[in-house]
């Protein structure tokens, strides 16, 4: 890692945003060793900030819009060369220089960010076309649908990752993709209750249809009512596609090199109990929301620190 005071400045700044928002990344961040944390810091604060913006509810979409084609337009410039004082933008570029890192996932990465405002699509005359009132909450028709919305923000992210944890075998950039499913779909079943206070319904309609749930049933509710057999059910099968997918991030931890794999063991064993916290709760994601312990992340850490210290130890 170049020691250039505007470069460390820059990194410093990443890892405080890593430090303060990442609440389940963080604990494997700590794994790594210093520079891969530094990249992994810098492409988690450049995430966070294109969903800062995206998600800012103050503003209409269309000013959330305009915000970030001009975030980007920023960007844009400093890929080619322009000077920033933006440190996240001074972090990533070096970050993507140094471990090659392809400017186009950071594109898909954006257009996954983006997602969530394009149902301004329905504005105005769009909205009629579409039979959709302007009001309308944002859904996904299918499981295909919802699986092209994962890719772009977590199995996107994925392929960042492991260019910058390292691997030889070509099978791992499938193995990621997958993994980065399963960590977005336990998020969606996290946040179902939050997601619809925002208008937002992540489940597929045609697995609400499938299970006899209506999408009012989850956007109108009382606060903390708990689900019904019926939506247990769906929030089940949901669970257990995750699992499915977390069976990648098994297969993928070998593939990756050996001394950033005890940050992937801590990331995917973190979300992973999320996941299985879920399942505890006999899919009530409903009346309080699933979170792993903080007493149990810090276990898991250094659980992850010491197979660091080991794999240093054997050289």
């Amino acid at each position: 890692m170049r020691h250039e005071p505007k470069l460390d400045w820059a990194y410093a700044a990443c890892r405080a945003i890593a430090k303060r928002e990442a609440k389940n990344f963080y604990y494997a961040f700590v794994a790594l060793p210093v520079p891969r944390r530094n990249a992994i810091c810098a492409v988690y604060a450049f995430m966070r900030q294109a969903d800062d913006l995206a998600d800012d509810e103050s503003l209409s979409r269309e000013e959330r819009r305009r915000r970030l084609d001009a975030w980007l337009a920023d960007w844009r410039g400093v890929c080619h060369g322009s000077d920033s004082s933006d440190p996240v933008f001074v972090a990533v570029r070096d970050a993507i220089e140094r471990f090659a890192i392809p400017l186009s996932l950071l594109d898909e990465l954006i257009d996954g960010v983006t997602m969530d405002l394009k149902p301004a699509a329905a504005d105005a005359a769009d909205a009629d076309v579409a039979g959709n009132a302007p009001d309308a909450p944002d859904t996904y028709a299918t499981f295909a649908d919802l699986y092209r919305y994962c890719y772009l923000v977590a199995s996107v992210v994925g392929l960042v990752c492991i260019r910058i944890f390292g691997y030889q075998d070509l099978g791992a950039e499938k193995l990621a993709e997958k993994t980065g499913i399963a960590f977005q779909l336990t998020n969606i079943l996290r946040d179902v209750a939050e997601d619809a206070e925002r208008n937002r319904v992540y489940l597929p309609l045609e697995d609400l249809a499938a299970h006899g749930v209506s999408l009012d049933s989850l956007l109108h509710r009382a606060p903390g009512t708990p689900p019904a057999a019926n939506e247990r059910a769906l929030i089940a099968e949901i669970a257990g596609r995750a699992e499915k997918f977390y069976e990648s991030a098994q297969l993928l931890l070998p593939l990756i090199d050996r001394e950033s794999r005890p940050a992937m063991w801590v990331l995917v064993k973190i979300y992973h109990a999320l996941l299985k916290r879920i399942e505890r709760a006999d899919y009530d994601v409903f009346s309080r929301r699933a979170s792993v312990p903080m007493v149990e992340k810090i276990w898991i850490l250094l659980v992850g620190m010491a197979r660091m210290g080991l794999v240093r130890l054997i050289g």
